[in-house]
């Protein structure tokens, strides 16, 4: 691959090559001149078929001996994240981490240290910071079209009556729908809302063959306000997405950002992606459709090369996926909301802006 701009590609190490390795990640970096995929840590021959024909090796220590591997992007088990960051970040490379960091504070302040240590970026993959409606959201808190906020809702419900015999839904550490849907729906209300002021925290196992919860509601305090933040998997009937209620009225989105369902697809995410369904509702009562573009599938890697290359901030500071990750420990465990390490985020529409 030839060099743009004086820069040579970055070298990624794809570190497993499941769903979130080959639909979600492995299409994004390709698609962007900035990277090359050196090597994948899999058994599957499929990953070989990539568009830089990229190495396959068995385990970890393989991949990281690879000289042309500069960043590793971990995309195992949740419960492996820490292990795998850990020897990628021993070994002087660059890290991305698969949400949620780990499924411990421990490991991710451990973490966080071990990479100011090596110089080396280290961030996480909360990539749905870029969604059309998330932005879209932080646009209208911004301009305060819907006056003062009294109510957001984050709601990501499914159909899946039987649980599939995956690590998700086994008892092991990081499993579970909390740990899996709750990074994005936390770390979005947070880029929002900033930390709350209290939580309660309501987390079950609704189907008989689930050996991990798969439901949670979180509802988030920020003075008479309330954010809440759901997850099921027992849910037919669509219900908005997001949705912001406030004194002049609300909005909601009737889908999810299109690029995940794009992606499994098999299509191209420079391809060209539909609109989500948009609506607003005034005071009066009037109902008026305002579809939001799609979000941007380039975001966060394309920031990190910058990060990477001159230095830039990373994409999503560890601090605050780390900040994501103790607020759902404390919901998991039925403790007293936990002080954040980090600042109170700037809105979305500075952040992205």
């Amino acid at each position: 691959m030839t060099e743009r701009g004086g820069e040579r590609p970055i070298g990624v190490g794809l570190v497993g090559y499941g769903l979130a390795g080959a639909v979600l990640h492995a299409p994004v970096i390709e698609a962007l001149d900035g990277y090359r995929i050196a090597a994948v840590m899999s058994t599957r021959q499929a990953a070989t078929e990539r568009r830089d024909r990229p190495q396959l090796v068995a385990d970890i220590d393989a991949l990281l001996a690879i000289e042309a591997v500069e960043l590793v992007v971990v995309v195992t088990p949740n419960d492996l994240h820490a292990a795998h960051a850990e020897a990628a970040l021993h070994a002087g490379k660059h890290v991305v981490i698969d949400k949620p960091m780990a499924p411990s504070v421990a490991a991710c302040d451990r973490l966080i240290a071990l990479a100011a240590e090596a110089g080396r970026v280290l961030s996480v993959y909360h990539n749905r910071r870029w969604d059309g409606d998330y932005l879209a959201a932080g646009a209208l808190l911004a301009d305060g079209a819907i006056g003062t906020p009294a109510l957001y809702e984050a709601r990501w419900n499914r159909f899946r009556p039987e649980a599939p015999a995956v690590w998700r839904n086994a008892p092991r550490a990081g499993a579970g729908l909390l740990w899996d849907l709750g990074p994005h729906l936390v770390d979005q209300a947070l880029g929002l809302f900033g930390w709350p002021d209290a939580m309660i925290a309501d987390v079950a196992t609704q189907r008989a063959d689930a050996a991990a919860d798969d439901y949670f509601e979180l509802t988030l305090h920020y003075g008479a306000a309330r954010a809440i933040l759901s997850a099921a998997t027992l849910v037919a009937a669509p219900r908005p997405h997001l949705a912001l209620h406030g004194s002049r009225g609300s909005w909601w989105t009737e889908a999810l950002d299109p690029l995940e369902a794009a992606l499994r697809a098999g299509r191209s995410p420079a391809a060209p992606l539909p609109a989500i369904p948009a609506f607003r509702a005034t005071a009066d009562g009037e109902r008026i459709a305002q579809p939001v573009a799609a979000g941007d599938p380039f975001g966060f890697y394309r920031q990190l090369a910058a990060a990477i290359r001159r230095g830039a901030p990373p994409p999503v500071d560890p601090i605050e996926a780390r900040d994501v990750v103790a607020l759902i420990a404390a919901a998991h465990a039925g403790a007293p909301l936990p002080v954040p390490r980090g600042s109170r985020r700037l809105p979305v529409t500075r952040q992205h802006g």
